[in-house]
């Protein structure tokens, strides 16, 4: 595994068990609003702040020390540096006419819309 895989791996980990710490934490206080029991229990500082803190690096040190793992993600980075990305130019260009197509198709949906809520008024009249 390169040196550079690596740091992008353990990074990408890192960021994960970040993940995982902030939606636990968020979690807990959203079922802290809607059942007692674990409103009392997130009067606790274990349980609010030491759960996804223990979550998050238990699933950072799953990721990084399962070899599996870290096999796999060299594989995904490697691919990844094959990606020949388009320039910007390319990007702005389709980039235009992407929007350019929903707004053709929001007036036509909107025509469509208004054309058969106006014929169904009629009809219910």
């Amino acid at each position: 595994m390169e040196k550079t895989n690596a740091k992008v791996l353990t990074l990408s980990f890192a960021a994960a068990g970040a993940l995982v710490g902030l939606t636990t934490s968020l979690l807990i206080k959203a079922f802290a609003g809607a059942f007692g029991v674990v409103a009392r229990a997130a009067d606790s500082d274990l349980v609010r702040h030491g759960l996804p803190v223990a979550l998050g690096f238990a699933v950072f040190a799953a990721l990084q020390f399962n070899p599996r793992v870290r096999a796999w993600g060299d594989e995904v980075v490697n691919e990844i540096r094959k990606v020949v990305w388009p320039s910007r130019k390319d990007t702005t260009a389709m980039t235009i006419v992407c929007v350019v197509m929903v707004l053709i198709s929001s007036v036509i949906i909107s025509t469509f819309d208004l054309f058969s809520g106006f014929f169904i008024n009629i009809l219910m009249k």
